[in-house]
C-alpha cells in the first residue's frame, strides 16, 4: 500500500502516530539534562518532580496521548474496516490529531484552559467516529 492509498482517517491515525512517537523526546532530553546521561538511561524510582515544570508537562501530554491513541486507533480502523469511512469520520479524525497536537503545545506551555479545549475538541472527533461506525 502505497502513502497515496492511505484514507484521510489512516493518514490521521499515522500522524497521531507519530505524534506520540516524538512526544516523549522533549521529556527525555530535559531527564538527561538534568540527571545526567548515566542517571536517565538507568531505572530511576519516584516521579519526574526534579524536572523543570515544561518537561514535567511535556511527559504527561504524552501519556495523556498514549491514553487516548488507542480508542480513536480502534475507531479508525474500525471504520475502514467495516467500509464505514466518510465524510464525518474523516472530519473526527481531523478533528482528533490537530486537537491533539495543539493539545501537546499548550500543554507544554503550561495554558490550562487552551489545554482542557483542546482535549475536549480530539475526544469530540472521537465521537464523530463512533457514532459514524454504530449507526
Amino acid at each position: 500500500m502505497s502513502p497515496d492509498s492511505l484514507s484521510y482517517e489512516l493518514r490521521m491515525l499515522a500522524y497521531s502516530a507519530f505524534l506520540c512517537l516524538v512526544l516523549w523526546i522533549p521529556y527525555i532530553l530535559a531527564t538527561i539534562q538534568t540527571r545526567g546521561l548515566t542517571r536517565a538511561v538507568g531505572y530511576p524510582t519516584g516521579t519526574y518532580d526534579d524536572l523543570p515544570d515544561w518537561a514535567q508537562r511535556s511527559q504527561r501530554a504524552h501519556m495523556n496521548l498514549v491514553e487516548n491513541l488507542v480508542p480513536f486507533a480502534a475507531l479508525v480502523l474500525l471504520a475502514h474496516i467495516a467500509g464505514q469511512a466518510s465524510g464525518a469520520t474523516a472530519f473526527g479524525a481531523a478533528l482528533f490529531y490537530w486537537a491533539r497536537l495543539a493539545h501537546a503545545i499548550v500543554h507544554i506551555a503550561g495554558i490550562p484552559w487552551a489545554r482542557t479545549i483542546a482535549f475536549t475538541i480530539a475526544w469530540v472527533g472521537n465521537l464523530i467516529i463512533f457514532w459514524e461506525v454504530v449507526t
